[in-house]
């Protein structure tokens, strides 16, 4: 397991960048950038108390009692561990409680939150953040606490998805704070609206992905025809319509810094290829030579093995793009192609997707939080197939359009997700003033 990562040098103030044009009337150079002079430069402990929470022990966890809110409860999960002991007050957690996850997963659980749970006791790794109402305004350093988030995970050391700070470096760091509660209250009150938008956004394409995966469901199975089809169907094994090829096992000594890009289970992410970072390569001798047969060829249907849960088995399924060449197989991945007339690589794309596949690989494959599979379990697995090959492009038609659909509902959250980041640093340093 990685270890966190730690902040080694805790700065009392942001690491800046001087502006290098002319601070404009009205504002001042400071600590934390530059500023309206009506603001001040706050330090963390001048607005809050930090209370850690308690390390509850696994003989202490009861089945009933009040709920210990650990990382996970935090994220959402209603997976609670129960303790009826006795314990210090200042542990409890009531509903809209600020926290702080001191540490956590990067881009995720670490930093702010607010409790939307039932009354709790918190566990460790978290603080409890006691906000001095008469100074500064709970929603405000909400944001505030969001901003310095990014900075930290910014200057943590290393790649590590975990991501650690201490509490003397979090009471020391500096934030820019408006001198009213006021202009504070409209602040937050802007960056709520746009949370509210985002939350709005992700509940409409959580209902959408639903209806598709339904219409998955009764279009593949032929439990629902479109419109001007009728005839049988047949379930056919998915080796007698599609060839499928492991990936070899590259080993660690033959990884180079250029060449050929390796293409692993984790390259594969919500139905694209992410290879921009991608730091594993082949040499092109070694790509035209011991591993050309594992050369990805555009078109061909990847999909992960590895490492995956069955509920996200379906975002793990991709079509390689010629621009996304040349691309050489690894371990814990499988491309397909069509072999028979019987079927299109559009309707096998989608199978692959489906909860029909999905089904037919967890009752086979090991592992049990994390599926690994290969292709003698792919061997044994059913295709449903429409006689008609016009049926099959009409329901790859139908559900591309409910993806694209789906993609454009993810571009506009993206697009917001990052005017709020734009509206965040323009508004939480005063570059934008709206009162």
């Amino acid at each position: 397991m990685n270890e966190p990562l730690t902040v080694r040098e805790a700065p009392a103030s942001y690491q800046v960048v001087l502006d290098s044009l002319r601070v404009r009337p009205g504002y001042k150079q400071t600590e934390v950038g530059v500023i309206p002079e009506d603001w001040e430069v706050r330090k963390i402990r001048s607005v809050c108390t930090l209370i850690n929470g308690r390390g509850f022990k696994p003989f202490e966890w009861q089945k009933a009692g009040l709920p210990i809110i650990r990382i996970q409860n935090i994220n959402g999960s209603d997976d609670f561990n129960f303790y009826t002991g006795s314990y210090d007050k200042k542990l409890e957690i009531e509903p809209n409680q600020l926290l702080f996850a001191w540490s956590g997963s990067r881009g995720t659980s670490f930093g702010p939150h607010v409790w939307t749970g039932p009354l709790g006791l918190l566990n460790y790794h978290t603080w409890k953040v006691q906000v001095s109402e008469s100074e500064i305004d709970r929603n405000f350093f909400y944001y505030a606490l969001k901003q310095l988030t990014a900075f930290i995970e910014d200057q943590a050391h290393g790649a590590s998805a975990l991501v650690h700070t201490q509490k003397w470096e979090m009471e020391g760091f500096e934030f820019p704070l408006p001198p009213t509660i006021p202009e504070q209250r409209v602040i937050a009150a802007a960056l709520s609206d746009v949370d509210a938008l985002l939350a709005k956004l992700d509940q409409f394409i959580a209902k959408k992905r639903d209806l598709k995966q339904a219409a998955m469901q009764q279009l593949l199975t032929g439990q629902t025809r479109l419109p001007g089809f009728s005839g049988a169907w047949e379930t056919v094994l998915l080796p007698d319509v599609s060839w499928f090829q492991e990936g070899p096992g590259v080993r660690t000594h033959q990884f180079r810094l250029s060449g050929v890009k390796l293409l692993n289970g984790t390259n594969i992410s919500n139905g694209r290829l992410l290879l921009d970072s991608t730091i594993r390569y082949v040499s092109n001798e070694e790509a035209e030579g011991a591993y050309k047969h594992f050369l990805v060829d555009e078109g061909d249907i990847l999909l992960a093995t590895s490492g995956v849960t069955i509920d996200k088995l379906h975002e793990k399924v991709a079509i390689a793009q010629h621009e996304e060449l040349p691309l050489c197989m690894n371990t814990s991945t499988v491309r397909f192609k069509v072999s028979n007339s019987r079927l299109i690589a559009s309707y096998l794309y989608l199978f692959l997707r489906s909860d029909v596949f999905k089904k037919q690989i967890g009752r086979q494959a090991t592992g049990s939080a994390q599926l690994n599979f290969g292709p003698s379990h792919l061997k044994k697995v059913d295709i449903p197939l429409p006689s008609s090959l016009s049926e099959q492009t009409a329901i790859a038609t139908v559900l591309s359009d409910m993806d694209a659909e789906l993609a454009a509902l993810e571009a506009r959250r993206d697009k917001t997700r990052a005017l709020k980041q734009g509206m965040m640093q323009e508004l939480l340093t005063g570059r934008i003033r709206l009162v």
